[in-house]
């Protein structure tokens, strides 16, 4: 009876300090591109990002009004734009995730890998998973995500449905903390589009759009007055 209680012991403290699964290295991630007011904030420090600061998983980055950022995860072949009044978290709590997005907008972008890795972006409400494909997600203050998809395919997985959710380029979609995402993705509008906003400048309100300043979306400028013209001279010179 000893001999068996001792070699459960063993068996238990064997299992306490054997990982149940790989242990995870860091990802790596760089600023490729940082305009205006960047913070990356660290488990020890705060810093003001610029092009080439590196970071890594669990490391926090906000961005403030007209801002912008391109963050590279090049293991995972993926890139990031992060627009104004933004904050991110590089990596995530669940298995796969590169980025959480807590609030604001960003440009997600994937090339196409082989594999059957999951590469995941999180949101309030839902994880999206894709393979090689471009789209945009925006989370508001109340918690609304809305999904915009360019380029490929991407699965919603949503804790209220249990069957995939596909959202293919030209479509949009959207759910909440609390709702799934309708039963069926709509058309992208064109406001929304990639060729619709300018990503590279960051430009524009607080959620990175272009503004509609005069001479740019805005009125034209009214047409000149015509001038009055000149009375014609009497025929022949006669009065």
């Amino acid at each position: 009876m000893k001999t068996l209680l001792a070699a459960l012991a063993m068996l238990t403290a064997t299992a306490a300090t054997t990982p149940s699964s790989p242990i995870t290295s860091p990802i790596p991630y760089r600023f490729d591109e940082v305009k205006r007011n960047v913070v990356l904030k660290t488990a020890t420090r705060e810093t003001q990002a610029t092009k080439g600061t590196q970071a890594q998983s669990g490391d926090h980055v906000h961005t403030g009004l007209f801002s912008y950022a391109l963050i590279a995860a090049e293991p995972h072949h993926a890139k990031f734009e992060i627009f104004s009044v933004t904050d991110v978290q590089l990596a995530g709590g669940a298995p796969g995730v590169i980025l959480s997005l807590e609030r604001g907008r960003v440009h997600a972008m994937f090339d196409k890998i082989l594999g059957s890795e999951p590469r995941l972006v999180q949101t309030p409400g839902a994880l999206l998973a894709v393979r090689g494909t471009q789209y945009n997600v925006e989370v508001d203050g109340a918690g609304k995500t809305m999904l915009d998809v360019f380029e490929g395919t991407v699965e919603i997985r949503s804790p209220f449905r249990n069957e995939p959710y596909l959202v293919h380029a030209g479509e949009s979609s959207s759910f909440t903390r609390h709702e799934p995402p309708p039963d069926h993705p709509t058309r992208t509008p064109d406001s929304r589009r990639p060729d619709a906003e300018n990503h590279s400048e960051g430009h524009g309100d607080d959620h990175g759009h272009p503004g509609n300043e005069p001479g740019a979306r805005g009125a034209q400028p009214p047409p000149p007055t015509p001038q009055p013209r000149p009375p014609s001279p009497p025929p022949g010179g006669h009065h």
